[in-house]
């Protein structure tokens, strides 16, 4: 990965945004595709789309995901300790000692996940998993009116991590579930040549983690006729995880092409078409009913869309530690550029016709 797309990629994992508080991610992605695009347009969601090639061809729709899982400040204690609400799926035992950033109407807060001392719990707690309601956030207030007088109720609160490379082209940051995807979605329309055969909607999507709620809307609104997800999968190279339960999915490998009742048959094999005659290393995945993606609500848009899933394979997901290759990322931008450039008015993606 070159500097400047690797340089960008570090902004949007280390720029802060859960659910409903995108704005700051959704500013890197217009920035990043302002140059490529015909036209970018904010919905009142907050959800981004950049258009390229707007001839009226065939609306073609690249999606992915801008917020990450992150809190709000739901109650402070007398104490001026913070108790916070999920705004996504987090394991709370990864929470115990995490950093976190308050995001505040002056800035961000720093402060930190606190709980009891392993050496002051009784030999029963030692054995009881956290929960969320039992762990507070510790920004050094003194009191409640300290701490009123520096947060608010609502504030948004996300992991304080920062974008670190390692071996063999591996990194590990916050909230590459899903600006991995933002990061594939912007430099893909960067990537297109101008002879396309199709209108392409990039969309960064806000609220997945609570719902899916950004790309319904988002989808809707460009009325696709085909629409490919771009998200995060588990990656099963790792200890005690079963693949005749999961799957086999390695990171380094190649993006995951995923097929199912989700998936349309005709893009999904134009996809593993595309990667084949492109010698694009990819790998299949599958999943029985509707995925937990945004090409859920991507599938059922209106009278219903042609839908595609392409997974980044993922170490550790929910976690403040995800971990992942550069070269999925540089390979699936590759996958979806050649996808679209491979696109005819001529296309027909009616299932068995």
């Amino acid at each position: 990965m070159n500097q400047d797309r690797l340089s960008y990629l570090k902004k949007l994992v280390e720029t802060h945004g859960g659910p409903g508080y995108e704005e700051n991610v959704q500013a890197l992605f217009r920035e990043r595709v302002k140059d490529a695009a015909q036209r970018i347009e904010t919905d009142l969601l907050g959800s981004v789309i950049a258009v390229c090639n707007d001839k009226g061809g065939p609306r073609v729709m690249i999606e992915g995901h801008s917020d990450e899982i992150a809190f709000i400040v739901r109650f402070v204690d007398d104490s001026g300790y913070l108790y916070l609400a999920a705004s996504g799926g987090w394991d709370e035992e990864v929470l115990v000692g995490q950093r976190v950033l308050v995001h505040t109407a002056n800035g961000p807060v720093p402060g930190v996940f606190g709980k009891k001392a392993i050496h002051l719990m009784e030999p029963e707690e030692r054995k009881k998993k956290s929960e969320l309601h039992q762990l507070w956030v510790d920004i050094g207030a003194n009191n409640k009116e300290e701490a009123m007088n520096t947060v608010e109720i609502g504030d948004s609160v996300t992991m304080d991590a920062c974008f670190t490379p390692l071996l063999n082209g591996k990194a590990v940051a916050k909230s590459f579930d899903n600006r991995s995807a933002i990061f594939c979605v912007s430099e893909t329309l960067r990537a297109l040549k101008s002879n396309l055969k199709c209108t392409v909607y990039g969309v960064a999507a806000v609220q997945e983690e609570i719902g899916l709620r950004g790309a319904k809307a988002a989808t809707h609104a460009v009325d696709p006729v085909v629409g490919i997800a771009i998200d995060v999968t588990h990656a099963m190279d790792i200890p005690d995880v079963s693949k005749k339960k999961y799957g086999d999915v390695k990171i380094g490998a190649g993006p995951v092409i995923v097929r199912g009742p989700n998936i349309n048959p005709k893009v999904f094999r134009r996809l593993v078409e595309v990667a084949k005659k492109k010698k694009i290393p990819y790998q299949i995945g599958a999943s029985g009913v509707g995925t937990g993606t945004d090409a859920n609500v991507i599938q059922l848009s209106r009278d219903g869309v042609a839908t595609g899933l392409i997974g980044i394979p993922l170490r550790y997901m929910h976690n403040p530690c995800e971990l992942l290759a550069l070269e999925d990322l540089e390979n699936c931008v590759k996958l979806l550029t050649a996808f679209l450039e491979s696109f005819s008015p001529k296309d027909d993606w009616t299932p068995g016709t």
